[in-house]
């Protein structure tokens, strides 16, 4: 009998969750679109910390890093993790520069489907622009505070590794404030971005290995 009280219980509090995001109509993902849109296009350089948790089903508590997030127009990104571990990961024209405490390494991604379309995605989730219909099925919720966006790629070989992104953006800015990337085995890597400027001076020695 406990166990079916409890099994209730987390089904009502799922099915509040659930209810709690109502699907965008046509003309809310139009203005929507538009306003993500206009802040992209506005959008020189991104500078913000992040934490992100990397869920695993054989743990019993997400692996924690932080770190610090730094973009460039045009497709220059890089994500400093400082804590618990030094590691850096730069995304550079058609290069993915590498330094592990000081081993360094580059990788020429330019030959390579599969990392060039990981490259997009990642520099176009930076910027919160990933709305294209050809690559994903989109799908468009609102909380109270927060839009979610939902996207299924449609190319087989990423499939094999993501099964979903999921893109929270602030209602009042249309800034993306969360990336959820969920793999076919329902393990997920959840990234939070706080602390965001946009359009301070980023030399590209930034970006250097």
């Amino acid at each position: 009998m406990r166990n079916i009280f409890i099994s209730l219980f987390f089904s009502i509090i799922s099915c509040q969750f659930l209810f709690s995001q109502e699907p965008l109509n046509q003309n809310e993902i139009k203005t929507f679109k538009e306003d993500v849109m206009t802040l992209d296009n506005n959008t020189k350089t991104i500078v913000c910390d992040f934490i992100q948790y990397k869920h695993l089903s054989f743990l019993n508590n997400d692996i924690e890093t932080m770190g610090k997030l730094v973009f460039k127009i045009p497709n220059f990104v890089k994500w400093e993790y400082t804590s618990p571990y030094q590691y850096t990961v730069v995304f550079k024209d058609d290069e993915l520069l590498i330094n592990d405490e000081g081993d360094k390494s580059n990788i020429n991604i330019g030959s390579n489907k599969m990392f060039k379309s990981l490259n997009n995605i990642i520099t176009n989730s930076v910027k919160g622009n990933m709305f294209d219909d050809e690559e994903f099925a989109i799908s468009y919720f609102k909380t109270k505070e927060s839009f979610l966006i939902r996207f299924v790629p449609k190319e087989k070989g990423l499939l094999k590794f993501i099964a979903l992104f999921e893109w929270t953006f602030s209602k009042k800015t249309k800034d993306v404030i969360e990336v959820k990337m969920i793999e076919p085995s329902d393990d997920y890597t959840k990234i939070i971005f706080k602390n965001k400027t946009r359009n301070a001076t980023v030399s590209n020695e930034v970006f250097n290995n």
